[in-house]
C-alpha cells in the first residue's frame, strides 16, 4: 500500500511492516528476516567468529552469520567501515564492528551500515535501525508484517549471489 503525500513531486512512501524479508547480497545473504526498529539508531546483524584481517592494507572482517531457524549458515567477508560504540539492547554502550552492506527490501536497495553482534539469544537475526529506513520514504505499520514480499534481487544484485533473477 502506498501511503499519500500533500507533494506531487515527491514518490509516495511505501509502506512497510514491523518484520520484514531481505537480502544483504554484498555477503551472500539472499533472504533473512528483519525487525524494523525505529527505537533502535543503528542496525545490527547476527555475526559470530570475527576475525580481523588485513587486506591490501585495509581493515576486514570474516565472520559467519548462523541464519536463525534454518539449518543454513553464511560465511561472510567484508570491508570494516568503522569501529563504534553502540548500545546493546540492555542500554549497555559496547564496541561494535560497522560495515556497509547492500539491503535489498522488495524491490528497492540501497546501501547500510550494520553493526555486527552476538544476537544467539533474540529473535530476529537483523535489525533494522531508523538510519536504515529514514530518507527512503517508507512508513512503519507496526499491526502488519512482510508487507513488501520477499526480495526481488535485480540482475546485478543477483549474479553476485550466483542466483538467477529470473527463478
Amino acid at each position: 500500500m502506498k501511503i499519500k503525500t500533500g507533494s506531487k513531486h515527491r514518490r509516495p512512501k511505501t509502506e512497510i511492516g514491523w518484520r520484514e524479508i531481505v537480502a544483504l547480497p554484498d555477503i551472500h545473504i539472499p533472504e533473512i528476516r528483519a525487525k524494523i526498529d525505529t527505537g533502535a539508531r543503528t542496525s545490527a546483524l547476527h555475526a559470530v567468529d570475527q576475525i580481523l584481517i588485513e587486506r591490501n592494507g585495509e581493515r576486514w572482517v570474516d565472520f559467519h552469520v548462523p541464519l536463525h531457524g534454518t539449518p543454513r549458515s553464511a560465511r561472510c567477508l567484508s570491508a570494516i567501515v568503522d569501529e563504534r560504540m553502540v548500545k546493546n539492547t540492555g542500554g549497555i554502550p559496547e564496541k561494535r564492528i560497522i560495515i556497509k552492506t547492500t539491503l535489498v527490501l522488495g524491490k528497492r536497495h540501497w546501501h547500510i551500515e550494520v553493526s555486527l553482534a552476538d544476537r544467539e539469544k533474540m529473535q530476529f537475526d537483523l535489525i533494522l535501525g531508523r538510519t536504515a529506513v529514514r530518507d527512503h520514504r517508507m512508513v512503519v505499520n507496526p499491526g502488519s508484517s512482510y508487507l513488501t514480499g520477499r526480495p526481488i534481487l535485480a540482475a546485478n544484485l543477483a549474479g553476485s549471489l550466483g542466483v538467477n533473477a529470473n527463478e
